[in-house]
């Protein structure tokens, strides 16, 4: 377990503290779903295929639409029930993804939003959770157990196979993300898909049978070689492509020399703690750069570059 006091915020980190009432102990009851689509104060968030729609009020974007606001856009009847704010009831719909935004709405990738901060706290972590839900049953619209095709229930925080009564629930993949170390360095690795200049630290789902300790020695092994031994837990963070609960670790290096795997990585280096300073604010030399604050892996580098 590391001992650094730095933690991110819900706030700080992106897709996570989500403020609805989830309602978990009604939702799956359907007078109290029809009453919450009846609500003329509910409030939607649209999608056009995988990317959400917003708006410009006041200066910043909006991403809740009203009953009417969303009827204009073509959306149809709200089914997918994410929780109930101060606002009233919250639900996420979801259009071709080659619908034409009205006048004043706009569509834009999620990822995009995020990376460049336009969409941050509370608004992102209700676009990730409504990602993540209709992302879902996109891909489970069929019975794994026998193939017939599946009912929305709950909500839409079920779905029910009316051939042999199977029910299907949301998933959440777990994926271990480390920072790995060794005295006054840590080791980041690049990815084929990062762009140029990019480092970030090693992750990897957790398979089954394995703890996140477990999972944590095994990628680090399989990616870079190395040898791992304490690995403690620092924070999490939900991550909506499609569903994955990023799980932050501490590691410590058992030694420094590298095996790198070129099918998994482009490549992977140790870094000092002074350059993991400069990755964050953008000032490396060579002009290399961490990720952006809406991931997990900028506060791990944050917790490393502290000291």
């Amino acid at each position: 377990m590391t001992d650094q006091p730095f933690s991110p915020s819900a706030a700080d980190l992106g897709y996570a503290g989500l403020a609805l009432e989830r309602a978990g102990d009604n939702r799956h009851d359907p007078a109290f779903i029809a009453v919450q689509q009846g609500d003329g104060a509910r409030r939607m968030v649209v999608f056009a295929g995988e990317r959400p729609m917003l708006k410009a009020a006041c200066g910043a974007l909006e991403l809740l639409f009203d009953a009417a606001e969303a009827a204009a856009l073509g959306a149809a009847e709200p089914w997918m029930f994410l929780g109930r704010s101060d606002g009233g009831p919250v639900f996420a719909v979801q259009l071709p993804a080659e619908t034409e935004p009205a006048p004043g709405t706009f569509v834009e990738d999620l990822r995009a939003l995020a990376t460049d901060g336009r969409l941050a706290g509370e608004p992102l972590a209700l676009a990730g959770l409504a990602k993540s839900m209709l992302s879902w049953h996109a891909r489970h619209g069929f019975c794994a157990n026998c193939g017939a095709a599946t009912d929305v229930a709950g909500g839409g925080w079920r779905r029910e196979c009316p051939s042999c009564g199977t029910q299907h629930f949301p998933r959440v993949d777990p994926v271990v993300i480390m920072l790995v170390t060794i005295g006054d360095r840590c080791l980041l690795g690049r990815q084929p898909r990062f762009p140029e200049g990019m480092w970030s630290c090693l992750a990897g789902f957790v398979e089954p049978g394995e703890t996140i300790e477990a999972a944590a020695r095994r990628e680090i092994m399989e990616e870079a070689g190395v040898a791992i031994g304490s690995v403690g837990y620092a924070f999490s963070q939900p991550w909506p492509f499609p569903s994955q609960l990023m799980l932050g670790v501490v590691a410590k290096a058992l030694g420094d020399e590298l095996t790198v795997d070129r099918s998994e990585l482009d490549d992977a280096r140790w870094f000092t703690r002074d350059e993991v300073a400069r990755l964050l604010t953008g000032e490396h030399e060579l002009g290399l750069s961490a990720p952006p604050p809406a991931a997990i892996a900028h506060h791990l580098l944050q917790l490393f570059a502290r000291g």
